[in-house]
C-alpha cells in the first residue's frame, strides 16, 4: 500500500488562548498538487509554518510515508525533504544566481592548503538546474539576482529546493506579486515539479492560478477546512464563494432578496430632517 508523501491528521494550532488551526486533517500524494485556498486571516501562514516544523501542532499528528514525524526545528523539515519557497523566492538581490542558489552548501574545490568556492562548478550546476525547467533566459551564473525578474526569481528558488532533494515543495503566494506572463512562467514550472513526482502544496488565493495546476483543493476558513475536494468537483464560481464565506454571502443575498419585496423593489429613501425646535 502507497502512503502519502505527508498527511496531517486533525491538526490544531494555538498560540496561548487564541485558536489559530482547528482540527485540519489533509493528504497529499507523490506527483499531485495540493492548492491550499483562503483569504487573508485564513491560517495559510501558520498551517505552511507547522507544516515546515517552524511551529510544532498543539495536538494531532504529521506523517510522512505513513511515520509521525516531529519536527523541532526547520531544519529538521528540510531534512525530511520538505522546502519551503516564500512569495519573493528566498534569494539575495546583491548575490550572483550561482552563489545564491548554494548559499550554505556552498561547492569548494582546494588552492595549496586552502578550500575556497568553486564559482565555476555553482555557476555551471544553477544555470543548468533552472534550464532544466524551461527558464531559457538565465544563462550566466555570474548575473545579479536583483536583474532577475521576479517570475526568474521563484523559478530559480524552486529550481534550488528541487536540485537538494525536495520531496514535498511548499509554495507561499508565488504569483502574487506577478504580471500575466511572469505567472505563467511560475505555474509551468509547478507542473514540471509535479511531473518529476514532487508533491507541491500551492498556497493561493488566485482561483484562476489553483485551476490551472491543482489536482486536489483545499479551503481554509478561519483556521478550518471549509472544503477538500478533487479537480472538476467545483466549478470556479463555487471555489470563490467558499473563499468569500458562502454562508455569509448567501445569507446577505436573502436579506437583500427580502427588503427588495417588502419594499416593493424600491431602496429605502432618505428621511428629511425633522425641524429644531424653538
Amino acid at each position: 500500500m502507497t502512503h502519502p508523501v505527508l498527511e496531517l491528521r486533525n491538526v490544531n494550532k494555538s498560540f496561548g488562548p487564541i485558536d489559530v488551526l482547528h482540527d485540519i486533517s489533509l493528504k497529499i500524494n507523490a506527483g499531485e498538487v495540493l492548492c491550499l485556498l483562503g483569504d487573508n486571516g485564513a491560517g495559510k501562514s501558520t498551517l505552511i509554518k507547522t507544516l515546515a516544523g517552524v511551529h510544532k501542532p498543539t495536538s494531532g499528528e504529521m506523517l510522512m510515508d505513513g511515520k509521525p514525524v516531529v519536527f523541532e526545528t526547520p531544519k529538521q523539515g528540510s531534512d525530511a525533504g520538505i522546502a519551503t519557497v516564500h512569495q519573493f523566492g528566498g534569494t539575495f538581490p546583491l548575490m550572483s544566481i550561482g552563489r545564491s542558489f548554494f548559499v550554505g552548501v556552498e561547492p569548494t574545490k582546494k588552492i595549496g592548503p586552502f578550500k575556497v568556492f568553486d564559482r565555476k562548478t555553482a555557476n555551471e550546476t544553477a544555470v543548468k538546474a533552472v534550464r532544466e525547467f524551461g527558464i531559457t533566459r538565465i544563462d550566466d551564473g555570474d548575473r545579479l539576482i536583483g536583474g532577475l525578474s521576479g517570475g526568474e526569481r521563484q523559478s530559480l528558488a524552486i529550481a534550488r529546493a528541487v536540485h537538494f532533494g525536495a520531496r514535498v515543495l511548499i509554495l507561499d503566494e508565488p504569483t502574487a506579486a506577478l504580471g500575466v506572463k511572469q505567472s505563467s512562467h511560475v505555474l509551468r514550472i509547478i507542473l514540471e515539479a509535479r511531473k518529476r513526482g514532487i508533491a507541491v502544496i500551492f498556497i493561493t488565493h488566485q482561483v484562476t492560478h489553483a485551476m490551472a495546476v491543482g489536482d486536489h483543493f483545499a479551503v481554509l476558513i478561519r483556521g478550518a477546512v471549509a472544503a477538500n475536494f478533487m479537480r472538476g468537483e467545483k466549478t470556479r464560481e463555487e471555489i470563490t464563494d467558499l473563499m468569500a464565506g458562502g454562508e455569509a454571502l448567501a445569507s446577505l443575498d436573502a436579506e437583500v432578496e427580502d427588503y427588495m419585496e417588502t419594499h416593493d423593489g424600491h431602496a429605502p429613501q432618505p428621511q428629511p430632517k425633522a425641524e429644531p425646535v424653538a
